[in-house]
């Protein structure tokens, strides 16, 4: 992975996890960088998630973000406030930068506080190891239950040059956004104006991590920060916008497809596509109901062309509709229409099909002008393993 120019991470064992795993993660801008940032909507929202609200509304530039893995601190109260603001403050004097510049964030278990003597241990010599590792290191510093690091990059040639992007991830359970449901961290070299990076920044986000969906859990921890330092020399104004939220789209969408391809216990990534509905919003409500489905999940984990399940989560979706209108096809084999299953011998038409990793399904509703697609994944034995277990 090419890191745009401008920016250099570094990562360490702090003991939050194990001895020997890395958990805590500096990336750090060479300059004052614009920033943008999207939230979880969960009533609790995590200490790092207060406070990098707070700081994403209060200053239109961040020089670094930070992140730790093993430890949420989450309905922490003002404890964990306190302790969010002192970890910046400490990272700040190790790193030689205003402790308002450094964005936080956090993925672990849910109330404990934060192990302060390790964070102060830890600090100087992260500061030490700046520049020493790569977006794969940085990356893999952040990860939970995840069983790869999840990492998109994309360049655009534009008339005053190239322009890079690098977007990394992490997520594989608690997958639902209700913004962006995972952490996730985009740095960018272009130079852009703050208000127009921040509108493209949310408009991806709509498009995309809002778009997916493994289990129907919304995190108390989700952010996504987004930095664009202007070290590539490209202003980016204009008709260029549209070229750099494009590829920002890009970038988001392949780690939102990891997400769901990731996500714990899952071997399947539904592709399902609601077409003809009166309206967006009711297309969206027919999609997640599908891709909510617990009944629709196990199916496609038992590669099981069980149709049924399908349409009856459409009409319980809440949406009024012509039941004989719909339509529902999976990997391109008409399952049902007219209000009953075709003739086709589907169950040997997707014996192969339903062997593979990427499943559509296309659910036809009326003439309407709404449509909606939703990436989900299938439930299998593994998500119960993991879950069951997860604290211990």
């Amino acid at each position: 992975m090419q890191i745009p120019k401008g920016f250099s991470f570094a990562v360490i064992s702090a003991g939050f996890r194990s001895k020997n795993r890395n958990d805590l993660a500096m990336a750090v801008s060479d300059r004052p960088a614009v920033s943008a940032g999207t939230f979880t909507q969960n009533l609790y929202p995590a200490a790092p998630v207060l406070v990098g609200r707070e700081r994403v509304a209060a200053r239109e530039t961040a020089r670094a973000v930070l992140v730790n893995s093993g430890q949420a601190n989450a309905c922490t109260g003002e404890e964990g406030l306190a302790n969010c603001r002192k970890t910046l403050e400490m990272a700040a004097s190790a790193f030689g930068l205003d402790a308002e510049d450094i964005l936080p964030g956090s993925t672990g278990v849910i109330g404990p506080q934060l192990l302060m003597d390790k964070w102060e241990k830890a600090l100087p010599e992260l500061a030490r190891g700046l520049g020493k590792t790569d977006a794969e290191g940085f990356t893999r510093a952040i990860m939970t239950t995840d069983a790869f690091p999840k990492m998109a990059e994309k360049g655009i040639a534009l008339e005053g040059g190239e322009v890079r992007l690098l977007g990394v991830a992490k997520g594989a359970g608690m997958i639902c956004p209700n913004m962006a449901t995972m952490l996730c961290f985009v740095f960018c070299d272009a130079d852009v104006e703050c208000a127009e990076w921040r509108r493209i920044c949310r408009e991806a986000v709509g498009l995309t991590f809002n778009r997916v969906t493994v289990d129907g859990d919304t995190s108390t921890n989700d952010t996504m920060y987004a930095l664009a330092n202007g070290a590539s020399g490209v202003r980016v104004r204009g008709e260029s916008l549209a070229l750099l939220k494009d590829a920002l789209v890009e970038v988001l969408g392949s780690l939102a497809y990891m997400l769901v391809q990731d996500g714990e216990g899952a071997s399947k990534v539904a592709h399902i596509t609601v077409t003809g509905a009166a309206s967006e919003e009711d297309a969206e409500k027919i999609a997640r109901t599908v891709g909510h489905s617990q009944l629709v999940k196990t199916a496609l984990y038992g590669r099981d062309a069980n149709w049924g399940r399908i349409v009856a989560a459409v009409g319980r979706s809440g949406v009024p509709l012509d039941p004989n209108a719909v339509r529902v096809s999976l990997c391109g084999v008409e399952l049902f229409r007219n209000g009953r299953p075709t003739d086709l011998d589907f169950d040997a038409l997707l014996e192969e099909p339903l062997k593979g990793r990427d499943l559509p399904i296309d659910i036809e509703v009326g003439k309407g002008p709404g449509s909606y697609r939703l990436l989900a994944s299938d439930l299998g034995h593994e998500y119960v393993d993991v879950n069951a277990s997860y604290r211990s």
